[in-house]
């Protein structure tokens, strides 16, 4: 059984996501190309986010025939010895200033290679728009656990790493997340789905959180919103409707930064629930939004 290091993996994500972020910013510049509609009319899709993604998979997979990758515009996918990475596109130097190694991180056993979730766009229509909150977004998971991840906002450059066991950080600091105990006095992140009726229904619950938080942001990328909350420039965040790319880079952060990251009714996070907040807030919003059946709906 072969061993990996964490610090390894995130060398590998950070790498591939500063060369997508670059990416995403050179079609951004020059005309992100033609969109298209997923699932709904709002649900968009940009040239741009099938060819970051392509990058992503070639930087990760090339020469890693046991790894797989699953993103959000390719689905899952896996390559064999003799992948090589794409020529075509100018890169970021393929050095790292990765964070000091945490102690009592130890390398980990895996008999079937490394599972990427990659989001390589995340916040399209924000990119579309030309609002500055968009990001690629890395993690690295082995056995079913992520252990390493990265969000680069590509507008700005700014970028937030994590191992498991290791912290989250940005620019050489350390994220440590909000002490904010109480729900009166929390500034909560949250997000909604693309389809009508989903809306409706999370439209119905937000009235219900509303009057009884400090305020409401929509900043329009899971990823971000989940480094924010780690960074403690909101005090916790919550959406339903996200899939594995939207929160596994970004999660662990959130979790490396002290934060209970969890679904509602003691499941993990996922697509009926991601919920991120320090424990004595998660514990309010998590009782609250299982009053407003949160999780419910369409």
């Amino acid at each position: 059984m072969a061993e990996v290091d964490p610090y390894h993996l995130l060398d590998r994500a950070v790498i591939a996501a500063r060369a997508g972020a670059e990416l995403a910013a050179q079609w951004r510049e020059r005309g992100i190309g033609a969109v298209d509609t997923k699932s709904t009319d709002t649900d968009l899709a940009t040239a741009a986010d099938h060819a970051v993604e392509a990058l992503l998979s070639e930087l990760l997979l090339a020469g890693h025939p046991h790894d797989q990758l699953l993103g959000e515009e390719s689905g899952e996918s896996s390559r064999g010895e003799g992948a090589i990475a794409a020529e075509d596109t100018d890169r970021p130097a393929t050095t790292v200033s990765a964070e000091p190694p945490a102690e009592g991180v130890e390398p980990l056993a895996t008999a079937e290679g490394v599972r990427w979730i990659v989001d390589p766009i995340d916040g399209t229509v924000n990119y579309v728009y030309g609002l500055p909150q968009y990001a690629v977004s890395v993690a690295a998971e082995v056995g079913g656990q992520v252990v390493a991840g990265v969000v680069v906002n590509a507008a700005t450059g700014e970028e937030w790493t994590a191992v498991r066991g290791g912290g989250a950080w940005r620019s050489g600091v350390r994220l440590t997340c909000s002490t904010e105990e109480t729900l009166q006095r929390a500034l909560v992140a949250t997000g909604f789905g693309y389809d009508a009726a989903r809306r409706a229904y999370q439209a119905s619950v937000l009235t219900g959180v509303l009057p009884l938080v400090r305020d409401i942001r929509r900043l329009g990328a899971a990823a971000l919103d989940l480094c924010a909350v780690a960074e403690g420039w909101v005090d916790a965040y919550f959406e339903k409707g996200l899939n594995p790319w939207d929160h596994a880079a970004g999660g662990l952060v959130a979790t490396e930064a002290g934060l209970l990251v969890t679904g509602l009714r003691g499941q993990p996070p996922g697509p009926a629930m991601v919920l991120a907040g320090p424990p004595a807030l998660h514990r309010q919003l998590h009782d609250l939004l299982v009053e407003m059946q949160a999780d419910g709906g369409p």
